[in-house]
């Protein structure tokens, strides 16, 4: 019995550190399609859209920690709405650093999730996947929250460790195109929300603390989220075997 955790843990670093084939160019455009469907189709992205919230709270919540403050909780909502809360001086660096990383979270972890798939580390990436949702948990302070942790959490096991190599290659570039544009696609809602008078986002935040106009804050989140979808979507289409 003893000897089953070693097993368990040799088998696990064996999956992580394995590499697959770069994914073919008929996988790329087809995972990018569906991806694309998921993120543009309204009843589909209302179910999506819950994943890049997640991103996003944990971007503010990496951002928090990273620069000293306590990380207080996070909460999800059934609306894919979400609030990150943090201690620390209420102004600053830190405070502004935490505040721009949300928006743009989406957007850099699936220009990593594209650069790895393409490089053959696709099984990786779910397993880094599964250990920020673990993490991101520990944070999560109401039940809905909790909720849409552990059916992610659920999903990312069942594939990593039972869905064949192929299937995992699929799941990892599809998770990669679905990133890259469901940020382009928040920050294109955020403009919206604002443009129908809403005052609340991360953008009005950073011009409080920052005296910048907030429109210009949604700018910078949008060349930002597109600059990654388009490096992250060459990563990707690069030279593919047919």
């Amino acid at each position: 019995m003893s000897g089953v955790p070693v097993e368990l843990l040799t088998e696990m670093w064996r999956r992580v550190t394995s590499t697959q084939p770069a994914p073919s160019s008929a996988t790329v455009l087809a995972t990018a399609a569906v991806a694309a469907l998921v993120v543009l189709w309204p009843p589909a992205w209302r179910v999506a859209r819950h994943g890049v919230t997640l991103v996003h709270e944990a971007g503010h919540a990496g951002v928090a920690v990273l620069t000293g403050r306590r990380l207080a909780g996070i909460r999800l909502h059934s609306d894919t709405s979400g609030l990150t809360t943090s201690v620390g001086r209420p102004r600053g660096p830190g405070m502004v650093l935490t505040a721009a990383a949300g928006y743009v979270a989406p957007g850099m972890l699936g220009l990593a999730a594209a650069w790895a798939t393409a490089n053959g580390r696709g099984v990786a990436l779910l397993w880094a996947l599964l250990l920020v949702v673990v993490v991101l948990g520990v944070g999560v302070r109401n039940l809905f929250g909790l909720w849409s942790v552990l059916v992610t959490g659920v999903t990312l096991v069942a594939v990593t460790w039972w869905a064949p190599t192929v299937w995992q290659t699929l799941a990892a570039c599809t998770v990669s195109w679905y990133l890259l544009l469901g940020a382009v696609r928040t920050v294109t809602e955020l403009g919206r929300t604002r443009a129908r008078g809403a005052r609340t986002s991360d953008a009005d935040v950073l011009a409080r603390l920052t005296h910048v106009p907030a429109i210009l804050w949604v700018g910078v989140f949008g060349l930002v989220t597109v600059a990654t979808a388009v490096l992250g979507g060459a990563a990707l289409t690069g030279a593919r075997p047919a």
